[in-house]
């Protein structure tokens, strides 16, 4: 029953949050009865009641049997009739006469000054009150829901920010969720292999949430994106929220280092939301993530980045909501990364909306200066429930995406770029003189040992020749020696010498030398 707006009215305004008020009531779901209450058509004399009312409801909700009334606005009656007492003991009766014919009662009313209606009626009568709100702050509007009472229930008592959009209404709570989320022991890869080496070799832990900060131009968005595509090829959804570029801006810029986002969005795994920090306030921000988190069903979130949530409201009040962010996403399995913009004179250590302590991993990019040109540099400055590398790594952008290499740590410091090249062409050039010298000292050792063992082959073959002749020589004495004696026997058997005892005499010597001669 309505006392503001007409069926038609009605019907047209609220198409726009996606209800269909003439298809409902052509189904005989819904009735739409417009009182009209004018001031200047109505006059009261004595006593009255609103027994017609009562009878007109009765109708409509007998009509389609209907379950639930809404009366909007009840402020309508009292502008209408002057006679508030009459009037005040009229609602108490229809209200009475709703709750007895079994049907839920949904009446609007104005807030007043310092009540939370203008004839303060309605809240002591209803047995749930809720009170709506729409306020501006710093230019950036926001509405808010408040359950001021709830008869015979435990009901929450904070503020809650709502969206009205094309879908109808969506509220959320802003208070932080408890901290009761499911742990997942899986380890995701980043999609940069020597970054998973760094991570324990396995990357980050599914549903963890993963901060990347680092001054201007250090890679942030690069680095996010290229986690996006390693999940996208896995056959996982992201959500990539941006408050700095807009899609069509960011796919182009990753096409650059070799990244083709354009391939996901086209596949449905990956979906942008782009807009200025400053077009919603944070609570509604919130409510539009929840929003289309529950509609897409991500495994992946990017939020890039979240300083600029500053920008919407201040730090206290973005460091709250992205907690209650955090908590969702942990709540939901959702792996989240959130980029974030630091100063150069600012500590590494800390972040503009202090996020720092929440995380479960930390990633650092940062540049470094030396031999006049500046290069990038990446190392984990923490990662929860894993063992991960305190080193510094060469973060560089190359055609093929992300690439980390290892850094030269001499003398001088830490060396990247064309200094570590350099450091390296001489590392290399040292290193073959290096090898030139141990080759030559090499082919020196080997001609001296072939020298020498040429030099032992002559000494042996001098000394084989020399007891060879030395062997020949006693074997010519001995035959000479022989000959002798054999000559001297045949000429004495020439000479037919006498057999006398001087002759037997010579010839025993001639024979005793022979044997001391052949013993010899």
């Amino acid at each position: 029953m309505a006392f503001e707006e007409t069926a038609a009215e009605l019907a047209q305004n609220v198409r726009s949050i996606g209800f269909d008020l003439d298809e409902l009531a052509a189904e005989k779901k819904l009735a739409i009865d417009f009182v009209r209450v004018e001031r200047s058509e109505i006059d009261e004399t004595g006593d009255y009641d609103l027994e017609g009312l009562f009878i007109r409801l009765g109708s409509a909700i007998d009509s389609i049997g209907a379950k639930r009334v809404v009366l909007d606005t009840i402020e309508n009656l009292f502008s209408g009739l002057q006679n508030e007492g009459i009037l005040r003991a009229e609602l108490r009766r229809l209200f009475r006469w709703l709750k007895d014919r079994g049907v839920t009662a949904v009446i609007t009313a104005e807030r007043g000054e310092g009540a939370l209606t203008r004839h303060g009626l309605e809240e002591y009568v209803s047995d749930c009150v809720l009170l709506l709100d729409h306020r501006m702050v710093d230019q950036i509007s926001t509405r808010r829901l408040r359950i001021v009472k709830y008869r015979g229930t435990a009901h929450g008592t904070n503020e809650y920010p709502f969206l009205i959009d094309e879908d109808g209404f969506s509220v959320l709570p802003v208070t932080s969720l408890g901290l009761q989320h499911h742990v997942n022991h899986e380890r995701i890869s980043t999609g940069v292999p020597r970054l998973d080496t760094m991570l324990g070799g396995q990357g980050f832990y599914r549903g963890s949430t993963v901060l990347i900060s680092g001054t201007a131009g250090t890679g942030k968005t690069s680095l996010s994106a290229q986690f996006v595509d390693a999940a996208c090829r896995r056959g996982e959804r992201s959500l990539y929220f941006s408050f700095e570029e807009s899609p069509g801006q960011l796919i182009r810029n990753m096409q650059s280092i070799g990244l083709d986002l354009a391939q996901w969005i086209k596949k449905d795994l990956l979906r942008f939301h782009s807009s200025r920090a400053t077009l919603y306030g944070l609570e509604m921000h919130l409510a539009i993530m929840h929003k289309i988190i529950h509609e897409f069903q991500p495994q992946v979130v990017v939020i890039d980045p979240v300083g600029s949530l500053v920008q919407a409201g201040n730090r206290r009040d973005a460091h709250i909501m992205l907690i209650r962010l955090i908590d969702f996403l942990k709540q939901k399995g959702i792996t989240g990364i959130l980029t974030n913009l630091t100063s150069g004179g600012e500590a590494i250590e800390k972040t503009d909306v202090e996020i720092s302590s929440i995380v479960d991993t930390w990633l650092f990019v940062r540049d470094i200066e030396l031999g006049g040109e500046r290069n990038r540099a990446l190392y984990v400055l923490k990662s929860r429930g894993m063992a991960h590398s305190n080193q510094l790594r060469e973060f560089r952008l190359t055609d093929h995406g992300v690439d980390l290499l290892d850094v030269y740590l001499g003398p001088e410091g830490v060396l990247t770029g064309s200094s570590r090249l350099s450091q390296e062409t001489r590392e290399k050039a040292a290193g073959l003189e290096r090898r030139r010298e141990a080759e030559r000292r090499q082919r020196d050792l080997t001609r001296k040992r072939e020298a020498l063992e040429a030099r032992i082959t002559a000494l042996r073959k001098e000394f084989a020749i020399e007891q060879e002749e030395l062997a020949m020589v006693g074997a010519e004495e001995i035959a000479s020696e022989k000959f002798v004696a054999d000559s001297r026997e045949a000429m004495a058997r020439s000479r037919r010498a006498d057999q006398s005892d001087g002759i037997v005499s010579t010839r025993k010597q001639h024979r005793s030398q022979d044997g001391k001669n052949t013993k010899r």
